[in-house]
């Protein structure tokens, strides 16, 4: 069965208009790619964990801070690597020079030897919808069209 993940897709209104938070990840496979690598900050559920509890969690590891406040459901989606994602929505702000990581420990160069350590996220930018729907992984390109119907319905 494949893995599940857990995200928030923070946003924020600024003249009329909503912007959202994507994360870049960080590590070398990432360091030189732009559009089609931004996401939002994600990651696999632990053993009986809700997918709510998850993405707060997985939030706060990858960007330093707590995810406060009330979380709308986006749904499920599946990646293109065959994982499913369950996403939500919050409203809320974040500065990205605030941005904490935390790290992880690859071979690199590969075969090499040499362990190296790099930040999961490398750094958060807030981006318009449509700036978004070019930097956005395209697998996860239809939470920002889910976001919009439900900034629709308010």
């Amino acid at each position: 069965m494949p893995a599940t993940s857990a995200g928030i897709l923070m946003f924020r209104r600024r003249g009329g208009a909503a912007q959202v938070l994507l994360a870049h990840p960080g590590g070398p496979f990432w360091r030189h790619r732009n559009e089609g690598a931004w996401m939002l900050p994600k990651g696999e559920l632990a053993s009986g964990e809700q997918p709510a509890d998850a993405a707060r969690r997985e939030f706060e590891e990858e960007l330093g801070a707590p995810a406060l406040g009330a979380l709308h459901p986006l749904g499920r989606l599946r990646q293109k690597g065959g994982k499913w994602i369950e996403a939500f929505a919050l409203e809320g702000e974040f500065d990205p020079v605030d941005l904490h990581s935390n790290l992880f420990e690859l071979q690199w160069p590969p075969r090499s030897g040499r362990v190296a350590t790099f930040a999961e996220v490398d750094r958060v930018a807030w981006f318009t919808l449509a700036q978004a729907r070019r930097i956005i992984l395209p697998s996860q390109a239809p939470l920002l069209d889910r976001l919009q119907d439900l900034l629709d319905t308010d």
